[in-house]
């Protein structure tokens, strides 16, 4: 199948804000000495201040990435609304006419594009976006909306169960429609999850839509149930109570980490995918801690705690690293994928998906 083998976007395989020691040094002098007001520290100025923060970055990630902006801007409070993709999306959509949120943080680029076309975001380019690989930013000026990784597919297959089974590790989406795997498969709803939703994209425009449906409509007979989140699968397969989990790869590498008998399966005919990024929502009064929160989140620090998770991410260096568990050459696994195309296509997608296949969803957490 093809995959996404663009020499621009060979770049991004080890991307990090690690770019320049020298420069991160001097950028962080110069915010340290940065001035609200003109006499204080931007830390100072923003005394008693808060913000609200969207996102659907993983709950096991969120306080690490958060230390060092605690430590940078200590007087701000960061009030933290997490949830699936699907579910974030949903309710930003909900509070278009009186938005909540100040900051949407680690949501799914697709969504976000859903949301400009809804003339939900006001632009903002954030220091340091020059850094920032054209294929994860807007090509808007300024950028509505900048990426901080990209996730993608991989199954989560318990090889303690299927051995009890006599059963082989499917390798690939056709595999998991073979008959002897019926009802040991759990996927996400795609309505509630970004990695529910990047897997069916995905495949929408790997085989084109009708064989995209006309595969999904075989996978479903293998379905035991749809979930509602994205790590859910990964989850169920690391406790043996379905064994192959289509999820992504973080949170199946995080399962066999932490002990479970799990393999890691990037399909052999390539990942869909999608870019988790950052926006300032349009309000009548944007505050500039929101900007700061922007600012800081394609800095340094936060880059490299991204990396400790993800193979792929937005900046760009050579000290950037693979974490154990992904493919030595990450880039070559994801499919050529529209980002904007699935974005146009969502709501139709969600429509025809909840058609064919609500009946065996999870109910709503």
């Amino acid at each position: 199948m093809k995959k996404w083998m663009g020499t621009a976007l060979t770049t991004v395989m080890v991307i990090s804000a690690l770019t320049a020691c020298g420069t991160s040094n001097n950028n962080k002098n110069a915010n340290a000495t940065q001035t609200a007001n003109g006499n204080k520290p931007a830390a100072e100025a923003s005394s008693n201040s808060e913000i609200t923060v969207y996102t659907a970055l993983e709950d096991d990630q969120i306080q690490a990435y958060l230390a060092s902006f605690k430590a940078q801007y200590p007087n701000i409070k960061v009030n933290i609304v997490r949830d699936s993709t699907g579910i974030i999306t949903a309710k930003l959509l909900a509070e278009k006419d009186n938005p909540v949120a100040d900051v949407v943080w680690g949501t799914a680029a697709t969504s976000l594009l859903v949301l400009d076309h809804n003339g939900m975001l006001e632009g903002y380019s954030p220091k340091g976006i020059e850094n920032v690989l054209p294929e994860f930013k807007d090509t808007q000026q300024p950028a509505h909306w900048v990426g901080i990784d990209a996730w993608e597919t991989a199954f989560a297959v318990n090889t303690a169960e299927l051995k009890k089974k006599n059963l082989p590790i499917p390798q690939s989406y056709e595999d998991l429609t073979k008959p002897e795997y019926k009802g040991l498969v759990v996927m996400p709803n795609p309505a509630a999850s970004g990695t529910g939703f990047l897997t069916v994209s995905g495949l929408e425009q790997l085989m084109g839509d009708s064989k995209a449906w006309n595969y999904l409509d075989k996978l479903d007979k293998n379905i035991a149930v749809y979930t509602q989140s994205g790590s859910k699968p990964a989850k169920l397969a690391g406790t043996g109570e379905y064994p192959i989990g289509v999820s992504f790869g973080y949170r199946a590498i995080e399962e066999k980490k932490n002990g479970a008998p799990i393999e890691v399966v990037f399909p052999k005919e390539g990942s869909g995918w999608d870019v988790e990024a950052n926006a300032l929502m349009k309000k009548d009064a944007i505050k500039p801690e929101a900007k700061e929160f922007l600012d800081w989140a394609i800095s340094a620090e936060p880059m490299k705690e991204y990396n400790k998770n993800y193979a792929i991410i937005s900046v760009k260096s050579e000290s950037a690293s693979i974490p154990e568990g992904y493919k030595a050459d990450p880039m070559s696994q994801l499919i050529k994928f529209d980002l904007n195309k699935a974005a146009a296509a969502r709501e139709a997608t969600l429509a025809e998906w909840t058609k064919r296949y609500e009946a065996k969803s999870e109910p709503k957490e």
